[in-house]
């Protein structure tokens, strides 16, 4: 097995478990690393210390190519091509996670609750109201078929990430606004059962729903680097706020691991630190301990 051939093997074996993006991510990573070792099966420390300083010396690149090659070295020491890990002395640079980026309450109720906008106003607020009631990716909002709903649960069958199903919970507000839109403003899909689909009858694309969500934020005179996937992480945070157990989030959010779930423990704690210190009299910045 040559080199190139190992890694389309790979990536065959990507494409059962991981998402598309990735998919691509992996495959772009490993192309580079074929031509740096111009096709041969060189994978000793020596030749990838000289792959990686010629395409990514330091930073967040050479952290995200290197977890690229180890997650490949895995797979050939799966299928007995290699018998030990030539990265594991190979050094990643620190990667502070940053934050999600997320809504308050009060700015999620802003935009939920403002004035219709644009010329499909029941579809886009439907969209939205969903899209926060059950903390939706944007590709599995657009996803959503007709026969996914299940209504006296108010519950919706979702296909993620690497086709794992799960189920997701929508309120009250999200099914009254689902349900005016149907009936009153779709237009049947002529290609299957969408749930949004556009004037034409087809599944709106996920670009779409990135204008409306801008042109909502706009209306409602929010930050304009609100996003969909915002949405997604004002649920999960808001859910935490109000009392919500982490497993039970890590479910609805449909994480494989609960380490990418804790996250959003601390959006909560600066949101709680940030209410102490613009409420409570004797608070001042910089002045409360850091969480142990």
């Amino acid at each position: 097995m040559t080199l190139d051939e190992a890694i389309q093997s790979y990536i065959d074996h990507c494409r059962a478990t991981k998402s598309p993006h990735t998919v691509r991510s992996y495959g772009a990573d490993l192309a580079q690393l074929s031509e740096s070792l111009e096709g041969a099966f060189d994978l000793s420390q020596g030749a990838l210390e000289r792959h990686f300083r010629r395409v990514a010396p330091t930073g967040v690149t050479r952290a995200r190519k290197l977890s690229s090659l180890r997650s490949f070295i895995k797979f050939l020491q799966q299928i007995g091509r290699l018998d030990h890990d030539p990265t594991s002395s190979l050094e990643a640079p620190y990667r502070q996670r940053s934050l999600p980026e997320t809504m308050s309450q009060q700015e999620a109720s802003r935009l939920l609750d403002g004035p219709d906008v644009g010329a499909t106003p029941l579809r886009d607020r439907a969209l939205l109201e969903l899209a926060y009631s059950a903390g939706l990716r944007v590709s599995e909002l657009v996803g959503v078929g007709l026969g996914d709903i299940d209504w006296p649960s108010q519950s919706i069958r979702i296909v993620g990430k690497g086709n794992k199903e799960r189920l997701v919970l929508f309120g009250e507000s999200a099914a009254r606004a689902v349900r005016a839109y149907l009936d009153a403003e779709r237009v049947a899909d002529v290609r299957g059962d969408a749930l949004f689909t556009n004037s034409q009858g087809r599944r709106l694309t996920s670009r779409t729903v990135h204008r409306v969500v801008g042109r909502w934020c706009r209306a409602a005179g929010l930050s304009p680097g609100i996003s969909p996937h915002t949405l997604r992480h004002s649920f999960a945070t808001h859910l935490l706020d109000g009392g919500a157990d982490l497993k039970t989030v890590q479910q609805l959010l449909g994480h494989e691991n609960l380490a990418t779930t804790q996250i959003y423990t601390h959006v909560s704690i600066e949101r709680l630190r940030d209410t102490v210190r613009k409420s409570h009299p004797k608070s001042r910045p910089n002045t409360l301990p850091h969480e142990g």
